[in-house]
């Protein structure tokens, strides 16, 4: 039953529900954490990060990825391809996947909302500034410093022997976590394709009260933007051996 496509489906779909969760949470009305804030959003999802790498391994994808920017980037770095389609399917799937059960979970509290704009948050990203430029250079970046960090943990590098494979997802989910604070508030760092790709679907699908459209001219933005920050940070991993 365990593989490595199925770890990285189930894996992406839990980090969707609790990452899309905690947007819920904090956007529709009534919910007990309404109005929380950034600080609790990054938090949460940072911890949804943590919960999908171990829910993929015990699924049977010990690399965790969750997010195709990162199986681009392992595939440049080590030059081997063949994981690209199949994980980037799984991740996609799940990733809607996550996103049906959010809506499921708060289903009374979409009638109970009237921002169209806030319901689509909750499923994908938006520009604060909408700049196609400069919110596509907001993606890249993340991006890059994201798997570049990740790199460096795992790489020998820097620790003899890489860091600790039991502390690698707590170190990442601080990454996340970092990323969200310092580089969140422009675009809502979407940082993966399939973060933003398979709830936006999601959106355009279910039977939501009140929704609008779901901004498919910006939809663009969140997948080019990492698969390229991904790229790239790929190659100078590469390039330096880590």
């Amino acid at each position: 039953m365990r593989s490595p496509v199925l770890g990285e489906f189930m894996g992406t779909l839990i980090l969707m529900l609790l990452g899309n969760g905690v947007v819920a949470g904090v956007l529709l009305k009534r919910s007990k954490v309404e109005g929380a804030g950034w600080f609790v959003i990054t938090t949460g999802w940072a911890f949804a990060v943590l919960s999908g790498i171990f829910t993929a391994g015990l699924f049977g994808s010990k690399d965790g990825h969750l997010n195709p920017g990162f199986t681009l980037a392992f595939a440049i770095e080590h030059g081997d391809y063949s994981r690209l389609l199949p994980f980037a399917a799984a991740q996609l799937a799940g990733a809607f996947a996550g996103a049906v059960l959010v809506w499921l979970f708060y289903l009374p509290h979409w009638r109970l909302s009237e921002d169209a704009e806030a319901k689509l948050g909750i499923f994908c990203t938006s520009p604060a500034v909408r700049s196609y430029g400069a919110n596509l250079f907001s993606e890249f970046l993340a991006t890059f410093v994201l798997v570049l960090v990740a790199g460096a943990i795992s790489s020998r590098l820097v620790l003899t022997q890489g860091a600790a494979a039991g502390l690698s997802p707590f170190l990442v989910s601080c990454v996340i976590w970092g990323i969200g604070l310092s580089l969140g508030g422009t675009t809502g760092y979407a940082i993966n394709p399939a973060r933003d790709l398979g709830p936006r679907i999601a959106h355009a699908l279910l039977p939501i009260p009140g929704k609008a459209g779901s901004d498919w001219a910006y939809a663009w933005v969140p997948v080019l933007g990492p698969l390229l920050g991904a790229g790239a940070a790929g190659l100078l991993l590469r390039a330096l051996g880590a």
